[in-house]
């Protein structure tokens, strides 16, 4: 439990309300009281309180219209209900309504601090529960697919930089899905509602680059018959993303880095700057430090944009990742092509797991598209793969000790369906899903998994204490 709580009193009958305030009182609580209805909604206008203790009988209006203010306002927000004895069935309906419990007038200082505590608990296990589902077999993150732990570790990298405007510098190979951790970053941002911009340096040729950044005025160049944007101005209030940014023309960078610093563009043939509000995200797959070394990039410019790195992994060190990314392909490409694949062969997926994959998941997926669309049947044989895995198998044939020994971890059951999980992952994800379904009622959750209470109480205490 948190060490300092706010409790919202809702009561209208002064004489109770200062026997609850004392019942409540605590060296770390503090006590909001509310005499009607009209006061309690401005007190959870003002602030999210950790409980409240609701009558339901307020001379202003109705309790139940509190408790869906409070519901609208803040859904994980326990809300105990106080009620006299003939309106239980009222406290009832409150309970369906989303209250936390119920406590019938009169009550004691034991029975309300005992709810009370409950309630806490109950909140704090549900921002747990949450946190957990965040750390254990997340196996997607906007358009990624994965659960190794070098995902894992992307997957909270873009939960914790995406609400900032910090500049972001992606690297890694071709094929790692530098684009998409953009994108991803953008659509988990503040920013999500205004344009992503992406602009590849490399496929724009250095003539044209500048005003493919910064726009142009009609008349500024052979061609130029109207005003143009530009990247930089279209990107406005959203996020700017410039692949391969180590291909940008040297000459151009001193540019952007005044555009970094000031947040102003200057239009090509234009007279007058233009301050624009972007959020900055570059990638490269070059090593910065060498494109440095060379002079072919800026290092002012470097550190202006290096503010946080991400380094993407190649899909050779993300595991049994290739087995789900696989399994994830073939179902959208067989349902693309209306065909009736519906597995990969052991041997085809020990190929896929020893192979280093130098495209990445980009050759993976063009791997899949290829053999969806070649050819039709319900499992993928070593027959339907390419020349260079082909190859790669009969040139890395797998011993009959090491196929053994690692078919367990190379099983996939189906296409769409997750490679097989060590058994604590399993038993972990088996409690939280029990927990959800139960509204994180442990004694409920306990009944359906068919284990004592005290069992997921020590289980949840120990993940809590190794983080």
């Amino acid at each position: 439990m948190a060490s300092a709580t706010t409790v919202l009193l809702v009561e209208d009958t002064a004489p109770l309300a200062l026997m609850y305030e004392e019942y409540l009182r605590a060296p770390a609580r503090r006590i909001i009281t509310a005499p009607t209805g009209r006061e309690a909604i401005a007190a959870l206008d003002a602030r999210c309180p950790d409980a409240v203790v609701l009558d339901l009988l307020l001379p202003d209006m109705n309790g139940l219209e509190i408790l869906d203010h409070a519901r609208k306002l803040y859904p994980h927000l326990p809300v105990i209900v106080a009620t006299v004895t003939n309106s239980v069935d009222v406290a009832v309906e409150a309970m369906r309504l989303g209250a936390y419990d119920y406590i019938v007038k009169p009550f004691s200082a034991t029975r309300l601090i005992t709810t009370l505590h409950r309630a806490l608990e109950h909140k704090e296990l549900k921002t747990e529960v949450k946190e957990w589902r965040q750390m254990v077999g997340r196996d997607r993150c906007y358009d990624f697919v994965g659960q190794s732990p070098a995902m894992q570790a992307i997957y909270r990298i873009i939960d914790s930089v995406a609400p900032s405007k910090a500049s972001v510098f992606l690297c890694g190979e071709n094929g790692t899905g530098k684009e998409m951790a953009a994108a991803a970053l953008h659509q988990a941002s503040p920013r999500r509602n205004k344009p992503f911009v992406p602009i590849n340096c490399a496929a724009i040729p250095p003539e044209l680059m500048e005003s493919a950044i910064f726009g142009h005025k009609k008349g500024a160049f052979t061609g130029a018959i109207s005003d143009h944007p530009g990247a930089a101005k279209a990107a406005h209030e959203g996020t700017l993303f410039l692949d391969e940014i180590c291909d940008l023309p040297i000459e151009l960078q001193t540019k952007l880095l005044r555009f970094v610093q000031t947040g102003e563009i200057m239009p090509v043939g234009g007279s007058r700057a233009e301050l624009v509000d972007i959020r900055f995200i570059v990638a490269t797959n070059r090593a910065p430090a060498e494109e440095m070394a060379q002079r072919r990039f800026r290092e002012d410019l470097y550190y202006r944009l290096h503010v946080v790195p991400i380094e993407m992994p190649p899909l050779r060190e993300r595991g049994d990742d290739v087995l789900i990314l696989a399994s994830h392909f073939l179902a959208r490409f067989n349902a693309e092509e209306s065909k009736s694949f519906s597995s990969l062969s052991p041997e085809v997926m020990s190929v896929f797991r020893r192979y280093e994959w130098p495209g990445n998941v980009r050759q993976l997926e063009n791997t899949l598209r290829s053999i969806v669309v070649l050819n039709d049947d319900t499992t993928v044989t070593m027959n339907m793969l390419p020349k260079e895995l082909k190859q790669f198998a009969e040139t890395n044939p797998t011993s009959a000790a090491n196929q053994n020994t690692s078919i367990a971890d190379l099983v996939v059951i189906a296409a769409g369906q997750n490679a097989v999980k060590p058994l604590w992952q399993t038993e972990k994800e088996a409690i939280i899903n029990a927990l959800d379904q139960t509204g994180q009622d442990i004694p409920l959750a306990a009944t359906l998994l068919e284990v004592s209470p005290s069992t997921l109480y020590r289980k949840l205490q120990l993940w809590k204490s190794v983080g």
